[in-house]
């Protein structure tokens, strides 16, 4: 089997770590300076940025309403413009967000951080926090002076940061009066972000204090080795139990059908859909929240994967591994599938290429009912701007209406592949190639894609075939999506405990499934949940529901 080079392991894990992770942002983060009111129940709230269309290529394969994303099985032959003027006005901007990929090099030595400086027209002093020192490094960040924060800030969904809110509310600027209504048309590239990630990111006391990263809505999902998998019986319409004697079928030796890394709980996410189980919250009729923890259909997957976890179907190393280190079994054939963010797409089919593969695969029905799929938060992270006058702030809001450029534009083929001749070549069809050097410098190690950037579509570089697959899936999938009631919804009590809280139930749920405490643990935790502060969580989001119905 060909060997797995570092690079690929990291670029694979770009959207590993980060697109697994379903954690809250506005609602259940929060800590740092500033203690005031961030719901927003009984305040006025802001009008969402006004949408418009942007400029881009017609889809091959057509979106939906309801979710399924643009497809494109060919590169657009004629790029539109999507930026009519250079946004910077020459000064230096300090800029922080979280990375998956290797260091960059730096900009001296960096074509392409050189190049996108130029098209921005400012400087860029770039900090790159990985994603394993995010948490620690932003708890500095937050917890320092005003004046020494970035200009740009990448709030990252992958992890609870305590009193996150208030954090934003007290040192970040308010963007309403520039983004709320019509205002947002001075950026028209922002103003193609489709509303869902502006209400899935959610306003910090009825203001809007960050450009959201849009995503699609199908979240968490099971990705397999197709060949390992349909040679050992994966269909469609399978059930619980098909779904374990694959499982089984699949795992021999050292090669485990199963695989899962710290964080993931064994990849509950996706086994509590399939049982259909709220996916963190669901709201009844009368407006009333009810949590996963205490659903018997949520109670039930936990028992269903310890019982996988104890036929020895996972990896045994699943409480311990890193998401590059999953990644690399997955990719050498160790194990033959993981749970990871659909967006995972983007690198798993170029990483894949020769080794296998992947393919997401259809929920399992349980009890004669059809699964559930996860579905994503809209909005994975947020931008927030430093306070700064007037002119200032108008600047760095056109510098992220050009890295919000859409896909077919000339802007964000820079953004995504960097100079052609340098970082890429085309291909016959006209599709970029990375050069050896586009491999080393790109967006995945100076990661601007996660400052802003536009609506997502399905592409894969000269892999039509994976493009219709995907297609295909989010069209079957997309109408059995479960939805998290509390997207875009403030509790007081989970901003200030939600971390707390939620690190008390992962430890819990892992500590099931591997053996080491029963499900009437869970139970016992469960109750210690409520009383602590889960069931006062819920009456908060039902009055914040009924604010923004």
């Amino acid at each position: 089997m060909p060997g797995i080079s570092r690079r690929t392991v990291l670029r694979t894990a770009a959207v590993a770590g980060a697109a697994a992770a379903a954690s809250p942002l506005l609602t259940a983060c929060s800590d740092s300076s500033g203690g005031g009111d961030v719901t927003n129940a009984g305040k006025k709230q802001a009008t969402w940025p006004a949408y418009k269309a942007p400029t881009g290529a017609k889809p091959d394969l057509a979106p939906t309403e309801a979710g399924v994303q643009s497809g494109y099985t060919h590169y657009p032959s004629d790029l539109a413009t999507a930026v009519k003027r250079t946004p910077g006005d020459g000064s230096t901007i300090k800029v922080m967000s979280v990375t998956f990929g290797t260091p960059p090099k730096a900009a001296a030595q960096n074509q392409y951080w050189k190049a996108v400086e130029k098209a921005l027209g400012v400087k860029i002093e770039y900090t790159v926090i990985p994603q394993a020192d995010y948490q620690k490094k932003m708890a500095t960040v937050m917890a320092g002076e005003p004046d020494a924060l970035p200009d740009i800030i990448n709030m990252f969904s992958g992890y609870t940061l305590p009193r996150e809110a208030q954090f934003v509310q007290s040192r970040a600027q308010d963007l309403t009066p520039y983004l709320s209504g019509d205002a947002i048309h001075d950026y028209p590239n922002l103003a193609g972000i489709p509303t869902h990630a502006w209400r899935d990111m959610g306003l910090i006391g009825g203001k809007i204090y960050g450009v959201p990263l849009e995503r699609p809505l199908t979240g968490s999902t099971l990705w397999v080795n197709q060949g390992v998998f349909t040679d050992a019986g994966m269909k469609a319409g399978w059930t619980s139990d098909d779904f374990a004697a694959v499982a089984k079928k699949a795992t021999h030796g050292k090669k485990y059908a199963l695989g899962a890394a710290i964080g993931s709980n064994f990849c509950n996410a996706v086994h509590s859909a399939a049982h259909n189980a709220p996916q963190g919250w669901a709201v009844d009729k009368s407006g009333d929240f009810q949590s996963n923890y205490a659903d018997e259909r949520f109670r039930k997957s936990i028992a269903y994967q310890a019982q996988l976890r104890k036929a020895g179907l996972y990896h045994p190393d699943a409480t311990s591994l890193s998401s590059p280190d999953l990644n690399t079994l997955f990719l050498n054939g160790t194990v033959a599938s993981m749970q990871n963010g659909f967006g995972a797409y983007t690198t798993l089919y170029p990483d894949s290429k020769g080794l296998l593969t992947p393919t997401p695969a259809l929920p399992y029905a349980v009890d004669g009912t059809p699964g559930g799929q996860v579905a994503a938060r809209r909005s994975f992270g947020y931008t927030i701007l430093k306070k700064a006058k007037k002119e200032r702030i108008q600047m760095l809001l056109r510098v992220l209406d050009y890295l919000a450029s859409p896909f077919g534009t000339k802007e964000w083929e820079l953004l995504q592949f960097g100079v052609e001749g340098v970082h890429f070549d085309r291909a016959k069809d006209g599709t970029p190639e990375r050069t050896k050097l586009g491999e080393v410098e790109n967006i995945t190690n100076l990661p601007f894609r996660y400052l802003a950037e536009g609506p997502q579509v399905l592409f894969v570089p000269g892999r039509p075939e994976a493009v219709r697959t995907l297609h295909a899936w989010q069209e079957k999938v997309v109408p059995v999506t479960i939805r998290n009631a509390a997207f875009g919804l403030v509790s007081r009590t989970d901003v200030a405990q939600g971390a707390t809280l939620r690190a008390l139930m992962d430890d819990t749920i892992t500590a099931v499934i591997a053996g080491r405490s029963s499900i009437s643990d869970l139970d016992a935790a469960v109750k210690k949940w409520r009383s602590r502060g889960g069931d006062k969580i819920a009456q908060e989001l039902a009055k914040e529901h009924a604010a923004n119905a």
